[in-house]
This record gives C-alpha cells, sequence and structure tokens, in this order.
C-alpha cells in the first residue's frame, strides 16, 4: 500500500448521494448534518460556482467536473441566462475523522472536461448513474464500490495535474525523506515508533528530522503517529469484532488503558462508545 491507499482505507466513505439537477437561475445544495464532500459534473450547459470562502466565482463549462473539500458550502449559478444542468452529490464520510479529510483534501478539486483524466472520471459517473437509477440486486454494493472509485479518480487526477496546490499531507508524503517516515509509520503503525527510529527510516539526524517533519505537517511525528494510531483504531472499532485489547494492541498500545486515553483525548468520545454509534458489534 502506498500512503494514499492507506488514508482511503482508514477514512471510510460511508455512501454517497446524488442527484441531476436542472438549474434556471441558481441552485444551492440543501444542507445536511454530517461530514460531507460534495462533487458535480456540468452535464449541459455552463456555470459558475461560488464557494462560500472563496473571493472570485468559479467558471464551469460542460464536461467540467468538481470536488469541493468537506465543509465548504457552494451555490451553483447559470451563465449568461441560459439553462444548464449538473449531476451533483456528496460522499458521506464518518464525522470523527474531520481533521484527517481536512488535511488531505485540497480545498477544491476542478477537472475541465478537455483534460485526459477526466475520461475516467466520467465513465464512472456514468456507471454511478446507472446503478442510482436502477435498484437492482446488488445496486448498493455497486454504488459504494464506484464511489470509491469515484474519489480515488479524482483525488490522483488532481495530484498529478496540480501538484503545487497539493496539501500539507500530500507534499509530505511526496519528499524522499519525511514520506520514507509517513510510509513506515503507516505500514507498522503497531511499532513502537520513536523520533530516532522513524528518523532513522528518513535516512536524517533526529533533530533535522523532527525540525522538518513539524515544518512541512505543523505537528511533531509522536502527535502525528498518535492521530493515525486512533484513525486506525476507529476503522477496526467500526469493522470487526475485536476485542478492544486486541485493537489497543494493533495499533500499538500495550495497555487497554492508554488506549482509551489516547482516544478519548483524540477523538472525544470513548472507544466502547464509539463502536456502539456506528453499529458495529
Amino acid at each position: 500500500m502506498d500512503l494514499i491507499d492507506h488514508f482511503l482505507s482508514t477514512i471510510h466513505l460511508e455512501g454517497v448521494s446524488y442527484g441531476r439537477i436542472q438549474i434556471t437561475e441558481s441552485w444551492i445544495p440543501k444542507s445536511e448534518e454530517g461530514l460531507h464532500a460534495t462533487f458535480g459534473l456540468i452535464s449541459y450547459g455552463r456555470a459558475s460556482l461560488s464557494a462560500s470562502d472563496a473571493a472570485e466565482p468559479l467558471h464551469l463549462d460542460h464536461g467540467d467536473f468538481f470536488l469541493l473539500a468537506p465543509g465548504r458550502e457552494y451555490v451553483l449559478s447559470t451563465s449568461g441566462g441560459a439553462p444548464a444542468s449538473v449531476i451533483a452529490g456528496r460522499f458521506n464520510f464518518d464525522v470523527s475523522l474531520s481533521r484527517p479529510l481536512a488535511d488531505f483534501f485540497p480545498p477544491l478539486i476542478h477537472i475541465r472536461g478537455g483534460q485526459p483524466q477526466m475520461l475516467p472520471l466520467q465513465k464512472t459517473l456514468e456507471l454511478l448513474a446507472a446503478e442510482v437509477d436502477s435498484s437492482t440486486p446488488g445496486s448498493e454494493l455497486a454504488v459504494r464500490r464506484l464511489a470509491d472509485l469515484l474519489l480515488i479518480q479524482a483525488l490522483r487526477s488532481h495530484i498529478a495535474s496540480n501538484p503545487d496546490e497539493s496539501t500539507a499531507w500530500i507534499l509530505a508524503s511526496s519528499d524522499s525523506q519525511i514520506g520514507a517516515a509517513l510510509n513506515s509509520m503507516h505500514e507498522r503503525i503497531d511499532h513502537p515508533w520513536t523520533v530516532a527510529s522513524l528518523a532513522s527510516e528518513a535516512g536524517m539526524s533526529r533533530s533535522a528530522f523532527a525540525q522538518k517533519f513539524k515544518q512541512l505537517m505543523s505537528e511533531s511525528p509522536l502527535e502525528y503517529l498518535t492521530r493515525w494510531r486512533m484513525y486506525r483504531g476507529t476503522s477496526l472499532l467500526r469493522e470487526s469484532d475485536r476485542k478492544l485489547s486486541d485493537v489497543a494492541q494493533a495499533v500499538g498500545y500495550d495497555s487497554d488503558g492508554a488506549f482509551h486515553k489516547a482516544f478519548k483525548r483524540i477523538l472525544g468520545i470513548a472507544p466502547g462508545e464509539y463502536r456502539r454509534s456506528v453499529g458495529t458489534l
């Protein structure tokens, strides 16, 4: 697994909702509770996207795709008074994972219709739309898998096309030294890592590694490691019926109490309570 694989396998995409929208003047997506990343494809006409925290609107042509990071709101307006049509939807995420999503997602992904990487995205959207509309046996699972694929394609296309606009996490993962340490952490999350052993993975001195890591990530190596151990813990609690002690050991904690304390400090909820809230046995 690479770092993006580790990230996407941890954040847990809970589902996707989708609709075909006809715009005559302007359209504001309905506000819903939860943590969402919104996306859209201009299937007819032209439109302008005005994000709540952006100074200027983004002009969208037929075939353009956009994806907004979780927490960003927007308004779509027609261009020049002509009607437009959009395939609009949202990815739904576990609300406890807002921090890693904020770390990873760029504020806006915009892929123009004429770009080569738009072709696989468009095909996936067409398949997703067909499955949502069909309601045939297995369509619910197919929709989840296609939603995963759509998200991966959008993120991968953005990283390849706009490396300078990537988030700090992506830039750090691309650094040959810090990326090596990050990959080691994610590959062996249960290992008893220290700053010195992580520096060795990066091929750096302890002090130089700690300084560079904090400069790129805005937190210390062990602070980052603790957070990701908890995020990995949420995945294990949600997707398995392993004992809490086994989950604690799987993410690098010999003591249930230490795991419980760190989990509640990072996520604001106890491990057992979290498991009950997501309906896992």
